[in-house]
């Protein structure tokens, strides 16, 4: 089976990218409004500051050393977060156009503003 791409190497085109303000549409953190600290486009999924936090109990690894628990956050999948405007405090889909310098720029359809 040479030359054929397994799934877990095919890259996903996603519509958030790192620095993202994001509101999340659907799960146990749904309506909660977070930045995306980073993504991964390998499994489609981010990470959403705030959002989706795990706990991990830590061993000691060294004699004498207590234990820790630690928090963090667990990646979410991207199909259930939306663009989200902090100035109309609303979520959004998102849009292409082309400015008058040629540039392509992400939009809100919504509102008009634009990402980046």
């Amino acid at each position: 089976m040479a030359g054929r791409k397994s799934s877990t190497h095919t890259r996903h085109k996603m519509h958030v990218k790192t620095g993202d303000t994001v509101q999340v549409i659907s799960g146990r953190d749904k309506g909660k409004v977070g930045e995306v600290i980073k993504t991964l486009p390998k499994s489609s999924k981010v990470v959403v500051k705030d959002v989706n936090i795990r706990t991990k109990h830590v061993k000691p690894q060294q004699e004498g050393e207590s234990g820790q628990i630690q928090t963090f956050e667990a990646p979410i999948h991207s199909s259930n977060v939306m663009h989200y405007s902090e100035k109309e405090k609303v979520a959004s889909r998102i849009g292409y156009q082309l400015t008058e310098d040629g540039r392509k720029v992400r939009v809100l359809k919504k509102t008009g503003e634009v990402i980046d």
